[in-house]
């Protein structure tokens, strides 16, 4: 199950940085029974702290939404870059670069104990220099040390066949979808659908199932091998699940010229850089997707669900940011006695308003777009 939201280019007061504001809709939310998916979302995002996963900055709510501040990507999402950018698909470079680095995204998320089960194109997005992060962990579950799970959740065409089957597991539907997101790269489409052509679902997951993929010219030696590799339909035999998780994967001969090391600072240069002045996105937008939510009455027991949400800051990113603008000097300057400065003491003065929280007083909702903000003034936008 999925649920629509809003993302907007917004910047913090403070201290400039720019992020992109995921809005979820409370009524939305509360329409669609997603309150345990937005929550697991921002549990997920507060767990993880990755070069190649989008990083959660900030979350918090307004009077309709619960507002997630995610790392700006303004590149566009590879679903657009494959499809929409020339002849539908990458060069060999490209699409192994990109496979390399979604592998140490899945690397980090894994070593946290989670599971993703929703890699597919329109989820990986790209930075201003061309660098890819991992997005949209509504389906993301921890799995605990020496556990399994089951769910038959994902995207029809991407869920491994043991999802499809609804049967246990841990991280295998994360290598399986890895391989078809890198055989769409290299083909231009998927290897179990035919773009702009509907299948029904029962064919689709009977190929997913049974059906064996086909290769073209397209595919180098190597790349056809991992692709083989990845998409082996027992999971006990499939590359990643043997034991040694995201090494086995990158020690396939397809990477042998990527330097992991250097990738994983972030000093390899992308193959590809997008214009900083281009719009990779579609130009059309239907509107009514976003229409008022009628029927939908929030009440005082949805408050202990935005409680949860809505904590403010999180710690590793709001941490290195207060560190790179020193603000961290100002919010530390507390006496180690416990006493308040004159300057931080509200005690005495008079208080015609409530006091705004810390997160408030450094992140304001005007600057995040006009339907977070109750000022009728016009709201900061790019």
């Amino acid at each position: 199950m999925k649920f629509l939201c809003q993302v907007c280019a917004c910047q913090v007061r403070a201290t400039g940085k720019m992020y992109a504001c995921k809005k979820l809709e409370k009524k939305r939310i509360k329409k669609r029974k997603g309150e345990s998916m937005a929550l697991n979302e921002k549990q997920i995002l507060e767990r993880v702290n990755s070069r190649f996963v989008v990083s959660l900055a900030y979350a918090y709510e307004t009077k309709d939404a619960l507002c997630l501040v995610l790392t700006l990507m303004n590149g566009g999402d590879l679903k657009f870059h494959i499809y929409h950018m020339g002849e539908a698909g990458f060069d060999l470079e490209r699409a192994v670069f990109y496979a390399a680095e979604i592998c140490c995204g899945l690397q980090d998320l894994q070593e946290e104990r989670i599971v993703y089960r929703d890699l597919k194109p329109e989820n990986i997005l790209l930075d201003d220099h061309g660098h890819i992060r991992i997005s949209d962990l509504g389906l993301a579950v921890h799995i605990p040390e020496g556990e399994t799970i089951k769910g038959r959740v994902g995207t029809v065409g991407y869920m491994a066949p043991e999802v499809v089957r609804n049967e246990r597991y841990t991280f295998s539907p994360d290598w399986w979808a890895l391989g078809c997101l890198l055989y769409e790269m290299i083909e231009g489409q998927s290897p179990f659908q035919q773009r702009k052509r509907k299948i029904k679902r029962e064919e689709v997951e009977r190929l997913v199932k049974e059906g064996q993929e086909e290769y073209s010219s397209k595919f180098s030696p190597e790349a056809r091998s991992l692709c083989t590799a990845l998409l082996c339909k027992d999971p006990e035999q499939r590359l990643g699940c043997s034991g040694g998780g995201a090494k086995e994967v990158k020690e396939h001969e397809l990477f042998k010229h990527i330097n992991f090391k250097r990738l994983e600072a972030g000093i390899l240069e992308p193959p590809f850089k997008p214009d900083p002045q281009a719009i990779y996105c579609k130009d059309v937008l239907d509107i009514e997707q976003f229409s008022t939510v009628k029927g939908v009455e929030l009440e005082q027991t949805d408050s202990d669900f935005y409680r949860k949400f809505a904590t403010g800051c999180v710690p590793i990113p709001w941490q290195n940011e207060m560190i790179e603008t020193d603000c961290f000097r100002e919010l530390s300057n507390i006496p180690m006695d416990g006493s308040v400065p004159p300057d931080l003491d509200w005690r005495g003065l008079p208080s015609p308003q409530p006091k705004k929280g810390l997160l408030q007083r450094f992140f304001s909702r005007r600057d995040c777009c006009g339907n977070c903000s109750d000022s009728d003034d016009e709201p900061t936008r790019l």
